[in-house]
């Protein structure tokens, strides 16, 4: 008898408990799925202004100086952007600014009305990270409630921005410390994440539908096992250049941050020459495939993510093209994310290997979305819900082989450098409990 009132005693606790951080998100993802609704709307604006209107795309060296002014006299600790976010949550500090919210919304839809190349997954989390910091101060949380809160406005800007809401909870809880996830923040993540994705939605946001057709997935020979072992062989190759792909895309975005702020020492000139390089670039293509968000392409015959669903849909280099514009464009000054560039290098990377191997082309692209992410930013359990949030989950397997793969292969690098290593892939427990920005520090100094 009194081991059952004990018993409802507890689930009474917990009860209260989470009424208590429904309450505490729900604000939090109200205004954030608000924030990205907006975000998203001018994003489309001033994507189809960008088309129209070519020459915007001179202007990019100009719009460069523009943002970095605003970061400079106006920015202050704001210029870490998602780093800071994680760096409150590892330890408690000043806090995330609340002018972080207006600036990286700004400064991104600047980045794409004049042509750069970037995503749109940094300026969501930075949002929700500014409101959650903000809700926090209101509510005077103390500062374990303050990183649960901070954790949650990750959930809700990625949840939001992607329409993947089961995604955006595990992402947030999964990219803090790779390869360990605590679960202290789990439910009020995911109502977070869902309440943010539920907001946006109901401003009429509509989110890229993706399809991938159903391919027979067993090879008779081993009529035992219900898939086919060649493609599982084809799709644990694709794993391992995602993850080789992801590794490149990220040093190469940190090293060129890193030099080109040794060779040029007018500041302000970076983003300057970052535009230029650019528009260079798309000159000797003789394309614009690779400027903006890349989800889709006013060309018919032009690459995009929606494209390298079809046989011919991308080049054999096209992955590669997205790297450099988008390592230039993020590495030099200006704003947005890294992951929609990732689901364009991987879609286009995917479309090239079907190519070669003759693996079926839509799962390919698909996998290569969800994989080089997966890589970039060490979180394969997210990335593995989110092609099942994305594609179906027909092919949840091939999903979680070409994802956990990746994750190994792309070494111990990453997109953001605050992230911590929970445990160290493989037998270097040297790293465990590192930061990527101490890993590339160690690297550095045997070099």
């Amino acid at each position: 008898m009194i081991k059952k009132i004990k018993t409802s005693f507890e689930q009474i606790s917990i009860a209260k408990y989470l009424l208590r951080w429904t309450f505490l998100t729900a604000p939090v993802a109200f205004i954030v799925g608000s924030l990205v609704a907006l975000f998203l709307w001018l994003l489309d604006k001033v994507t189809e202004l960008r088309w129209h209107h070519g020459w915007l795309l001179y202007g990019l060296p100009l719009a460069g100086v523009l943002i970095y002014w605003a970061y400079t006299y106006l920015g202050k600790k704001a210029e870490a952007g998602n780093n800071l976010i994680m760096d409150e949550i590892h330890e408690p500090g000043g806090g995330v600014p609340a002018r972080m919210t207006p600036l990286v919304l700004c400064t991104t839809i600047i980045t794409h009305l004049f042509g750069g190349s970037a995503g749109r997954e940094g300026t969501a989390v930075q949002m929700g990270g500014s409101i959650a910091s903000l809700v926090g101060r209101w509510l005077k949380l103390n500062r374990e409630d303050t990183r649960i809160l901070l954790t949650c406005g990750i959930a809700a800007g990625f949840g939001a921005v992607f329409g993947t809401p089961v995604t955006g909870a595990v992402f947030a809880l999964e990219v803090l410390a790779a390869g360990r996830i605590h679960y202290t923040a789990l439910l009020p993540c995911f109502i977070a994440s869902v309440l943010a994705d539920l907001t946006c939605t109901a401003y009429g946001i509509h989110h890229t539908v993706y399809h991938i057709s159903v391919v027979r997935t067993f090879n008779p020979v081993f009529s035992f096992l219900h898939l086919d072992v060649l493609l599982l062989a084809k799709v644990i190759i694709a794993g391992i250049c995602f993850g080789l792909v992801a590794y490149l895309f990220a040093e190469l975005s940190h090293s060129i941050r890193q030099y080109i702020n040794r060779l040029i020492r007018i500041k302000w000139m970076i983003p300057v020459v970052g535009g230029i390089v650019i528009i260079l670039l798309t000159l000797l293509l003789q394309t614009r495939d690779y400027l903006g968000l890349g989800v889709v392409n006013p060309n018919a015959y032009g690459v995009s993510i929606l494209s390298s669903f079809k046989e011919g849909g991308a080049g054999y280099l096209s992955w590669f093209w997205k790297i450099i514009f988008t390592a230039i464009t993020l590495g030099m000054g200006f704003k947005g994310g890294e992951v929609t560039p990732l689901f364009f290098i991987g879609a286009a990377l995917g479309n090239t290997i079907a190519v070669f191997t003759g693996a079926p082309v839509e799962l390919m692209a698909a996998l290569g979305f969800i994989a080089v992410f997966a890589g970039a930013t060490n979180t394969p359990v997210a990335c593995t819900i989110m092609g099942v949030e994305l594609f179906g989950g027909h092919y949840v397997l091939y999903y979680a082989i070409a994802c956990f793969t990746a994750y190994y292969f792309s070494g111990h690098s990453g997109i953001y450098l605050s992230q911590r290593f929970g445990h160290a892939k493989g037998n270097n427990d040297q790293l465990t409990d590192q930061t990527l920005k101490q890993i590339r520090e160690r690297r550095s100094n045997r070099l």
